[in-house]
């Protein structure tokens, strides 16, 4: 169950497209951003007016935000980003945080709730403008895909270097350290939606997602996250005297692993516009980079070997070494020169480290490989990188458990307590005037009934008052409900206000 309904791209101006996007350390997708939606109109003869005003109010504080960042989360201007950029990232993600516990609600046991709201959100990468579901499953899936967005970006922001009159740009060891924890985050929100979220879909549906939450996608991003963890602890690894190069070999290779697997699962997908193809490019130029930097290594450690055997292989590898970085300065180019526009920050960590040591080492080894033995002992091809296991994996995110605001629901459900109960007076309707965790209960004429109030009701005088229209049932869950009733009545009787 579930309709779809996509816009296409040219019906409206939903779709923001910045023209340029400024520096580039991580690549982050354009936010999906939702539209507004009023639970009233669907749910209100389902939920307690509370919980309904709750998901209205949770939902639109992230419209506005998402609305108010969309236009500046990708101005990655150092000023613009290191001053106000951080803080908005993380009042947008916690607003997520906060919303989808109540959001889970719609979905659990099954709940056909879950189909009565329709869900609108504006795609980046997909060439229909926006897509509109009703299926809550599809609002939990965009949420988690948000989450990992905005944690994208904050490690972008913190993989900028900074400079100074008397030092190199440089990322402090703490930043790296702070953006390898968020990519694992990033990475665990994605691999949760796809064993999690994705599976709650029919196939058909599930189909018809838009490209941005498509399987692919989701995966190539997860994928992304965890090879730029990698880059990271390789760029830590050689500024450490204690990493070996048998080390630092197995985290390229690892690197370029990662980044295989990644362009495996976007290679064919439709991702032609703007963000779809730019996102394409980004992963194909990290995957060469990443294959420049594990023949290297490769190389230097077959040069250590005794044999005329391994000295050409190791020259053979760093030749292949010295051609993979140069086809990604043109693939880095191409990305940067695909719109949105953007730029490289100035060369820090591993990539400055290996656009020095990768010509020069290439040219020395082969020179002095040359001198000693004849070409035909020079391999003409590659040797095979070493295939290890790959060792890093995303964090064990779990959806987080429905918020206790939907308990009394569902225990009134379980009582077939599903329409509104009003008292005599029809004033009151005891299943929207629930103020939950306040501890104080409102009439619709604006009365107040207190905690104390219901605890004295048996001491109130009923008079000649009438029952309330609902029988009362025998458990605890709608004997209090029921007994709220006698407290409206002698409210009413009493002139409480």
């Amino acid at each position: 169950m579930g309709c779809l309904v996509s816009t296409p791209k040219d019906s409206g101006g939903n779709r923001r497209r910045p023209t340029n996007i400024g520096e580039v350390s991580v690549y982050v997708p354009g936010l999906r951003t939702p539209k507004p939606v009023d639970f009233s109109q669907s749910l209100g003869g389902h939920l307690s007016k509370t919980l309904v005003d709750r998901l209205n109010a949770l939902r639109t504080r992230i419209v506005v935000m998402a609305g108010q960042e969309a236009t500046t989360i990708t101005r990655t201007r150092r000023k613009t980003a290191t001053q106000h950029g951080g803080s908005a990232l993380a009042d947008l993600h916690q607003a997520l945080e906060d919303y989808l516990p109540v959001l889970l609600g719609l979905v659990s046991d099954g709940s056909q709730l879950q189909f009565k709201v329709q869900f609108i959100w504006v795609n980046q990468e997909d060439d229909a403008e926006e897509t509109a579901m009703f299926n809550a499953w599809y609002e939990v899936l965009s949420v988690l895909h948000l989450m990992a967005v905005l944690s994208l970006s904050q490690a972008n922001l913190l993989l900028l270097p900074r400079t100074s009159d008397s030092h190199q740009p440089k990322v402090s060891e703490e930043r790296r350290r702070a953006s390898i924890d968020i990519f694992l985050k990033a990475a665990g929100y994605l691999d949760c939606a796809v064993r999690h979220v994705l599976p709650q879909f029919p196939s058909e549906l599930r189909r018809n997602l838009p490209v941005d939450l498509a399987e692919g996608v989701l995966r190539a991003l997860c994928l992304q996250a965890l090879g730029q963890c990698v880059e990271i602890q390789l760029g830590m690894a050689i500024d450490s005297i204690k990493a070996t190069l048998a080390v630092k070999r197995r985290l390229a290779c690892e690197m370029v692993k990662y980044w295989q697997q990644a362009q495996d699962n976007i290679m064919n997908l439709p991702l032609s516009n703007g963000w779809g193809e730019k996102h394409r490019l980004f992963v194909k130029w990290k995957y060469v980079e990443a294959k420049a930097a594990a023949y290297y290594y490769h190389g230097l450690i077959l040069d250590e070997g005794n044999t005329e055997k391994s000295h050409g292989m190791a020259v053979a590898a760093l030749q292949a070494a010295d051609k993979y970085f140069e086809e990604s300065k043109r693939a880095c180019e191409v990305f940067n020169a695909a719109h949105p526009l953007s730029r490289n920050p100035p060369l820090w960590g591993t990539m400055k480290y290996l656009s020095e040591k990768i010509p020069k080492d290439t040219c020395s080894k082969v020179r002095i490989n040359r001198d000693l033995y004849s070409h035909e002992k020079i391999m003409g091809t590659a040797p095979t990188l070493p295939d290890f296991p790959l060792a890093l994996k995303p964090d064990e995110y779990q959806l987080p458990p429905v918020d206790g605001s939907w308990n009394e629901i569902q225990q009134l459900s379980q009582n077939g307590i599903n329409e509104p109960l009003l008292c005599q007076c029809g004033k009151l309707d005891f299943t929207s005037e629930t103020n939950l965790g306040l501890g104080k209960k409102k009439c619709k004429f604006g009365g107040a009934i207190s905690q104390s109030q219901r605890k004295a009701r048996s001491k109130w005088p009923m008079g000649g008052g009438t029952r309330a229209t609902k029988q009362k049932p025998n458990d605890k869950a709608a004997n209090a409900m029921a007994s709220r009733h006698v407290a409206c009545l002698n409210q009413c009787r009493l002139g409480f206000d």
